[in-house]
């Protein structure tokens, strides 16, 4: 039988991917719909990152097969805010842009997300939490028709981390790109996102729409089953669930 004909954002078609001849993804097809959030699940080496890199183009000495497409403006949020520390707040948001004519979209994209203060300041200066603000409001400047989010707060302590959340869903609402957020934190999936994806041996093994409204409450009776679902299908025991 045929495959319906893919129309989304983000397209995969018969995608497989592998290093020094380990198969990391396996003919996997996906078609994720403008302005859909899609969080994806596995454990560590399940391929998830590696998904990420190549719908942006990061890695070039990988083989590969099959189609792998973004479409239109992609921008990566990385765990890592990548701020140069020699440049100030401001320069870093609008760096590789026109400079000048980024400065007003930059400066009210800070106002956005609490760091219209830090404009003029040093990237060491800046807590981990200002860091992905700024790291936020860097890639949101590309106005991406895609964000390609990497665990963007995986080393932020818990209340930060609370705050990024509630912050990236909001600005999300606003500018409406298509989102693939990479995260090990069932928790933080089902509170973002709309979709949810499940890569086990290279391929995708589960496919999860949410329909509930924002903001979630986790101790909703949907929100309460899936997790556990979820948390069994990653392999945690029930009497942790």
């Amino acid at each position: 039988m045929s495959r319906p004909l893919l129309t989304g954002a983000v397209q995969l078609h018969g995608f497989s991917r592998s290093f020094q001849g380990r198969q990391v993804l396996d003919d996997l097809h996906l078609d994720i719909a403008p302005g859909q959030f899609v969080a994806l699940l596995g454990e560590s080496g399940s391929g998830k990152t590696t998904l990420l890199r190549a719908l942006a183009g990061l890695d070039v000495d990988a083989r590969s097969s099959g189609a792998a497409v973004a479409h239109g403006n992609v921008s990566v949020l990385f765990q890592d805010s990548r701020l140069l520390p020699w440049l100030t707040v401001l320069d870093n948001l609008t760096l590789g842009l026109d400079a000048q004519a980024a400065r007003p979209a930059a400066g009210q994209l800070l106002r956005e997300v609490g760091l219209a203060d830090k404009a003029a300041a040093w990237p060491a200066t800046l807590s981990g939490g200002q860091k992905q603000r700024a790291a936020l409001a860097r890639s949101l400047l590309r106005e991406p028709n895609v964000l390609l989010a990497d665990e963007p707060f995986g080393a932020l302590d818990a209340l930060t981390r609370l705050r990024m959340q509630g912050l990236l869903r909001r600005m999300v609402e606003r500018v409406r790109p298509t989102v693939i957020l990479v995260t090990h934190d069932v928790d933080e999936a089902l509170l973002l996102a709309d979709r949810i994806l499940v890569l086990r041996d290279g391929k995708i093994a589960e496919d999860h729409a949410l329909d509930l409204a924002h903001p979630r409450r986790p101790d909703h009776p949907a929100f309460m089953q899936l997790r556990a679902t979820l948390l069994r299908s990653l392999g945690v025991e029930a009497e942790f669930v």
